[in-house]
């Protein structure tokens, strides 16, 4: 990308209230904003030419090898306009390393291929570091009434907390009062009279006796 002489001047002005802010004049915010809108649109064009330079390279690829001019040319012009080599690229230079157009662009490609796997390698490795514990924060320091001044493991003192006189002795909780046993519920009282039996309520019925057989009858003869 090229600046005209009006462009640089517009470039100077702007890196000079950059650099010493003042008030700007009209005059120069407008001259910045087109400056602004003619990179934006020269970014839009290189993208767009990218793009179309991209696919006829593929086509010239895929048609080879009886389109070895054409695609090295394309090759090149990509190469200058920021296009990054694929695989097929470097595959394809390979088999044309007898020319010496294909092999100047093998040893051009396979520079800017390195740069870009140790590109990767290093975001990945930014991106998994572990993060390192300042020296401050891995010093230890010694509590008074530890370890060191009562060696026995069975008799040592407990540490004192932060903030207490290791001199002070604990003070002693008050023991806790049992819970109040529940109180029993009072007895049903008994009955002054006693309940009478179901055979006294419903005294059993007498069986009544079979009527008595009546005499035979006899037949008068006639």
């Amino acid at each position: 990308m090229a600046f005209g002489t009006e462009e640089l001047r517009v470039l100077r002005r702007a890196l000079a209230l950059a650099l010493h802010p003042r008030p700007a004049s009209a005059e120069d915010v407008q001259d910045c904003l087109r400056l602004a809108e003619s990179l934006d649109e020269a970014m839009r064009e290189g993208a767009r030419l990218r793009a179309f330079l991209v696919a006829d390279l593929g086509r010239y690829r895929a048609a080879l090898p009886g389109t070895a001019a054409g695609y090295l040319t394309l090759l090149e012009e990509a190469l200058t306009a920021g296009y990054r080599p694929q695989p097929d690229d470097l595959a394809a230079l390979r088999a044309l390393r007898g020319n010496a157009v294909a092999a100047l662009l093998l040893e051009r490609c396979q520079v800017l291929a390195e740069q870009d796997v140790r590109a990767r390698l290093a975001r990945g490795t930014a991106r998994t570091a572990p993060a390192t514990v300042p020296a401050s924060r891995t010093r230890l320091t010694a509590l008074p009434g530890g370890l060191s001044a009562h060696p026995g493991p069975r008799t040592a003192a407990p540490v004192a907390e932060a903030g207490q006189d290791p001199a002070r002795k604990p003070e002693k909780k008050p023991a806790e009062k049992p819970a109040p046993k529940p109180t029993p519920a009072p007895a049903a009282p008994k009955p002054t009279r006693p309940i009478p039996t179901p055979g006294e309520v419903f005294p059993r019925r007498k069986p009544t006796p079979p009527p008595p057989p009546s005499p035979p009858q006899q037949l008068a003869a006639v």
